[in-house]
């Protein structure tokens, strides 16, 4: 059946274009929720008619695309998942957790276009992520997933070292005040 796309539709085209897909697939699901029509002539020159509006959409897709595609290529996700003591999962990470994430940063981005091989996935470590954008663009996103016993055990000795740097700081400052009252006690005994 050959159909007009008034929507994009993730592997079949974009808006305004004419594809020619199954009956089944058009009568069942694409023209009744919307996102296509059936093509007539009529229809055809509606959106012969809105053909520099559709182009105006695709540009402007075209470039937040890329300010996205910048900004998801220099972004690091940091996940903490509950895992065994060897690294292993108890789960695996899924794209609606990395969609989370991404949210927590202020990024939006659809789960359907993030891909995360699970299989790949049910271990501690660096991973990439591919995000895909508009049209055939994609970027690869950077997931660092690390354990709760690893982030806890990070955290004390971080702790630790920064009781320690205190502590020295205080000894450095309490022998510098002693030192500095050693030579305020010797400045009068020597002007007598």
């Amino acid at each position: 059946m050959k159909i007009i796309l008034n929507q994009d539709v993730v592997n079949l085209g974009e808006e305004g274009d004419v594809v020619v897909v199954k009956d089944g697939y058009a009568r069942n699901y694409l023209l009744p929720t919307g996102a296509a029509v059936l093509y007539t002539k009529g229809n055809a020159a509606i959106f012969q008619s809105r053909a520099a509006q559709i182009e105006k959409r695709k540009a402007e897709k075209r470039a937040q695309s890329a300010s996205l595609k910048e900004k998801l290529d220099s972004t690091v996700i940091n996940l903490v998942v509950t895992a065994g003591e060897s690294g292993k999962l108890f789960g695996s990470v899924t794209a609606t957790m990395v969609q989370e994430a991404l949210a927590k940063l202020g990024i939006e981005i659809e789960r359907k276009k993030i891909e995360v091989a699970t299989h790949a996935i049910k271990m501690v470590g660096t991973y990439s992520v591919v995000i895909h954008l508009y049209e055939s663009e994609v970027s690869h996103v950077k997931l660092v997933v690390e354990s709760e016993i690893q982030v806890k055990e990070r955290k004390a000795a971080e702790a630790k070292a920064a009781a320690e740097a205190a502590k020295a700081a205080a000894e450095a400052k309490a022998a510098e005040e002693a030192k500095v009252a050693e030579e305020a006690a010797q400045a009068p005994a020597e002007e007598n």
